[in-house]
């Protein structure tokens, strides 16, 4: 299946043949696949900007969504998209090159939020937050310039629990990102479709692959963030117990509201409570608490 080059996408020309690879590959088509279908991705004739930073895992989602596209199991047109953000020493000529030779159809955006984001954070804070939200602003721009109906980002099944968790520890609150979800103004849909896939497929996948890896040398290399804290306590917690990764990730999507604390999703004062006569009556209309037996 992988060394017919007349029955593969271009992305793939030169993967490896051997059984450990073709594993990895099939690993990861089926839970793209999962993700597209549980959440329900695709409308038919769609169009979708597949966001490129030139990291590991946006190559991954590259590969597998016109792999899915070249089978005729994703009915939609996909358009690449890198947002080069003027970061200094950012090798601007990688990815032009790189999609032009795969035959992917894309558009390389030069937009300078660097010299915002470095104007505006105080010395010794980081990036992430005001980067992220001038990222996502002009590729939501672009996405409406080019038509598109859907933003898809390369975020994996690790990149939501370091938020679950980040928001646990720091925000006080249950939330991580969403597979799914709609923007502000209602007229854009946010895709993750490697939500299910493991962040070390994702690295071994691009590496066997050999694809140009661009590191993110303008947040990524910042010392003590929250989000490198929480990777370091998940690793901990992989290495003591192999497999908890996963574990944690399938609680994401098995939430109890009636055993967790919010009000809001939970009606607890209307819960039925024992009557004095030994039946259940509803206190929706009663604050008294029953007398303890």
């Amino acid at each position: 299946m992988l060394d017919d080059l007349d029955d593969i996408h271009p992305l793939f020309h030169g993967a490896p043949s051997t059984t450990e690879f073709k594993k990895l590959r099939k690993r990861i088509v089926r839970n793209v696949r999962e993700a597209v279908e549980q959440y329900g991705m695709v409308e038919r004739g769609a169009k979708w900007l597949v966001c490129m930073s030139g990291g590991k895992d946006s190559y991954t989602l590259l590969a597998i969504l016109h792999e899915l596209q070249w089978r005729g199991l994703l009915p939609v047109e996909l358009l690449a998209c890198n947002l080069d953000q003027g970061q200094p020493g950012f090798p601007a000529t990688v990815l032009p090159e790189f999609l032009k030779k795969m035959a992917v159809p894309h558009r390389i955006e030069y937009k300078d939020t660097y010299s915002i984001v470095t104007d505006k954070v105080p010395a010794g804070r980081t990036y992430c937050a005001l980067c992220s939200r001038l990222r996502r602003a002009n590729l939501y721009r672009v996405a409406r310039e080019e038509g598109c109906t859907a933003v898809v980002l390369g975020h994996h099944r690790d990149d939501i629990l370091e938020t679950f968790f980040m928001n646990l520890f720091h925000g006080g609150r249950l939330a991580t990102m969403p597979p799914k979800l709609v923007n502000e103004e209602g007229d854009l849909f946010l895709y993750r479709p490697l939500a299910h896939a493991a962040e070390a497929d994702c690295e071994k996948f691009a590496k066997s692959m050999n694809y140009p890896i661009i590191p993110c040398d303008l947040c990524g290399s910042q010392d003590g963030l929250q989000r490198q804290q929480v990777k370091q306590i998940l690793d901990g917690w992989e290495k003591n117990s192999p497999g908890r990764r996963q574990i944690m990730f399938k609680a994401l999507t098995n939430i109890r509201p009636s055993h967790m604390l919010d009000p809001k999703l939970h009606d607890f004062i209307g819960l039925l409570t024992s009557s004095p006569d030994g039946k259940m009556e509803n206190t929706d209309n009663s604050m008294e608490i029953p007398k303890l037996r």
